[in-house]
C-alpha cells in the first residue's frame, strides 16, 4: 500500500489524509469528466464520504466549493477555442439557478439521513444510465468534432435552433429550462450544481454533441455551485474551505486539461467515459442503503 507523506487535519470537516490525497483524485476525475461537460463532483462527492468519511451536510458545501475552484479553468479553455455556446449557457443557468436552492432546502429538511439521500441520487442517475447504454449501441454515426462553433439560427424563450457540423439541433428553450429547473433541485440536494445531471440528459436524450454543450453545462454547474457555497453557508453549514481549495486546485488543472483535449476524443468515447460514471455511481448508492 502507497503511504503518503504530509498528513493533515481539515479543520471543519475532521478529516485526516495527506494533503496530496485530494487534489490527486480531484485531478483524475475532473481530467475524465471535463470531455462531457462535467467537472466530476458526482464522483468526487462519494469519495469524500466513503474514503474520507466526511458525512455532514457540509460535505454537500464542499462539493459545491471545489466546482467554483475548479471549473473556471475548464469554462476558459473552451471559450478560449471558441466553443463556449451562450445561448444554451443561459438557457441551463436559469433553470438550474432557483433549482439548486430549492435542493438545498429538501436537502436540509428530508435528506439529512445520508442514506435517504444516497438512494434518491443513486435512482436518478440510474435511470440516467440506462438511457445512455442504450444510446451507445441505438447511435450508429455519431457527430464529428468541428473547429467552426455552432451558428445559432434562432433564439428565444421558445425555442433554441442551431447549426454544428453541418447538422440541424432544434431544442424547446423553456422545457430545457423547466428540466433544468427540476435538475438544479436534485442538483442542490447532492451538492454538483445541477450540470452533472443535465450534461449525460442532453447526452443520452436530446442526443447533443458533448462538443456543443460540455462548456454550458460546466458554466451552469460553476454559477449554481457558487449559490449553493452561499446558502450552505448562511445555513449553518459552511464547507471545509480548505478542502475545497485542495480539491479545487487538482480539479482544476484536470478540467483544464480535459477541455483542452476533447477535441481529440471521438464522440463514442466521450459517451462511453459519461456512462461508466454515472452507472458505477448510481449502481454504489442504490444497493449501498440496503446494506445494513
Amino acid at each position: 500500500m502507497i503511504e503518503f507523506p504530509f498528513t493533515i487535519t481539515f479543520p471543519i470537516s475532521g478529516v485526516t489524509t495527506s494533503i496530496l490525497i485530494p487534489p490527486l483524485v480531484s485531478f483524475f476525475i475532473a481530467f475524465l469528466c471535463a470531455s462531457g461537460g462535467v467537472s466530476g463532483a458526482f464522483l468526487l462527492l462519494p469519495f469524500q464520504v466513503s474514503v474520507l468519511g466526511f458525512t455532514t451536510p457540509s460535505v454537500s458545501a464542499t462539493n459545491h466549493l471545489y466546482n467554483v475552484f475548479s471549473i473556471p479553468f475548464g469554462v476558459y479553455r473552451y471559450w478560449k477555442e471558441k466553443r463556449f455556446f451562450f445561448p444554451l449557457t443561459l438557457v441551463i443557468i436559469l433553470g438550474t439557478l432557483p433549482g439548486v436552492i430549492v435542493g438545498y432546502f429538501l436537502r436540509i429538511l428530508f435528506f439529512n439521513e445520508l442514506k435517504k439521500f444516497k438512494l434518491l441520487v443513486g435512482l436518478v442517475l440510474l435511470s440516467i444510465a440506462t438511457r445512455l447504454v442504450y444510446e451507445i449501441f441505438a447511435v450508429k454515426k455519431e457527430i464529428k468534432f468541428s473547429s467552426d462553433p455552432p451558428q445559432t439560427l434562432t433564439f428565444n424563450w421558445k425555442k433554441l435552433k442551431f447549426v454544428y457540423s453541418g447538422k440541424v439541433f432544434e431544442l424547446n428553450s423553456f422545457f430545457i429550462t423547466l428540466l433544468a429547473l427540476f435538475i438544479g433541485t436534485i442538483g442542490g440536494i447532492y451538492g454538483i450544481g445541477g450540470g452533472a445531471l443535465m450534461a449525460p440528459i442532453l447526452l443520452a436524450f436530446f442526443r447533443l454533441p458533448a462538443y456543443v454543450f460540455a462548456g454550458a453545462t460546466l458554466a451552469g454547474t460553476c454559477i449554481t455551485s457558487i449559490v449553493g457555497v452561499i446558502i450552505f453557508t448562511l445555513g449553518g453549514h459552511q464547507p471545509d474551505w480548505l478542502l475545497g481549495l485542495f480539491l479545487g486546485i487538482g480539479g482544476a488543472l484536470g478540467l483544464f486539461c480535459g477541455a483542452r483535449l476533447q477535441k481529440y476524443m471521438p464522440q463514442k468515447l466521450i459517451r462511453i467515459i459519461i456512462t461508466a460514471g454515472v452507472l458505477f455511481i448510481g449502481y454504489n448508492y442504490v444497493t449501498s442503503f440496503f446494506k445494513s
